[in-house]
């Protein structure tokens, strides 16, 4: 199981479909020529004001994110209390509420989650804020199965902004990932992985609720600046060589798992070493490609 109760968890954003505006008749019968020839110019500016009206729609949605979640009560109350704080800590580190993308990264064993932030128009991320997870379950390693209890471990992202969460606020993360599927053998992998408050788990990263307005209100200000994609990395621990061989050594008989946290590493070092995110593929044997 995973975090339960499952809630529900719903993606607000609105999603647009072209075809609702760019379909037309198609009956023929009986046009005679100027009026198929009005019909045909007339459906020409219908096609192009359709283009035109969804990149409108899709620049507004994204702008406009920030005051669809104010519709929330929770979202308001974190604003109330945190906003405050985070744009002071933001102008700190030279950056804007307006103008922010984010990255996640979260470590198991540490049970530490750190925030990385940068201008939009910029590629390097610095770190911005540190968050305790203050409940653990399963144990180190990647989740595999429906029902093992386990965190995820590898190269994520925030697919869902739940405001009227059973754990207060969420973010969903979109595990199982192209990794996760092709590794695992399991006929149901589970899901339902979000960062969450309440300071319950089985398998999600939770905080207290006075930390996921944070982290969640940081989220929506990215989204709102146009980030749709907010990676979340989780590590099992933090994978210096030197706490990298110390596990290796302790689980030295589990040749897969320590193949498994040698990729990982992979990713951690450049992460660690550039502080940008880099491409990231997945193999046919389902191994992360840097």
């Amino acid at each position: 199981m995973n975090c339960i109760p499952r809630c529900g968890e719903v993606d607000i954003t609105t999603q647009y479909s072209p075809n609702t505006l760019l379909s037309r008749p198609t009956n023929k019968n009986n046009r005679r020529p100027a009026q198929r020839r009005n019909r045909l110019a007339f459906g020409r500016k219908l096609r192009l004001f359709g283009v035109i009206f969804f990149i409108y729609i899709g620049s507004a949605s994204d702008q406009d994110f920030l005051s669809q979640q104010k519709t929330y009560a929770r979202v308001r109350t974190a604003i109330a209390e945190k906003e405050e704080l985070i744009k002071d800590n933001l102008q700190q580190h030279m950056l804007s509420a307006h103008s922010i993308h984010i990255l996640i990264v979260a470590y198991k064993s540490e049970k530490k989650i750190e925030l990385y932030a940068r201008a939009k128009d910029k590629t390097v991320y610095e770190k911005i804020a540190e968050y305790d997870i203050c409940r653990t379950s399963g144990k180190l390693g990647p989740k595999r199965r429906q029902g093992d209890n386990q965190t995820p471990e590898g190269f994520y992202r925030i697919d869902r902004f739940n405001p009227t969460s059973n754990f207060y606020l969420s973010l969903g993360i979109d595990y199982p990932n192209t990794s996760d599927r092709r590794k695992s053998q399991a006929g149901n992998l589970g899901g339902d992985i979000f960062i969450h408050g309440n300071c319950v788990t089985v398998g999600c990263l939770p905080v207290t609720d006075d930390k996921i307005k944070e982290i969640y209100l940081y989220s929506v200000y990215a989204r709102n600046s146009g980030q749709t994609n907010i990676p979340v990395y989780i590590f099992p621990f933090q994978m210096t060589d030197a706490t990298f061989e110390n596990y290796r050594k302790r689980y030295s008989e589990q040749r897969e798992l320590i193949d498994f946290w040698k990729n990982l590493k992979e990713g951690y070092d450049y992460f660690v070493k550039e502080r940008k995110t880099g491409k990231i593929t997945v193999d046919e044997k389902g191994n992360y490609v840097f």
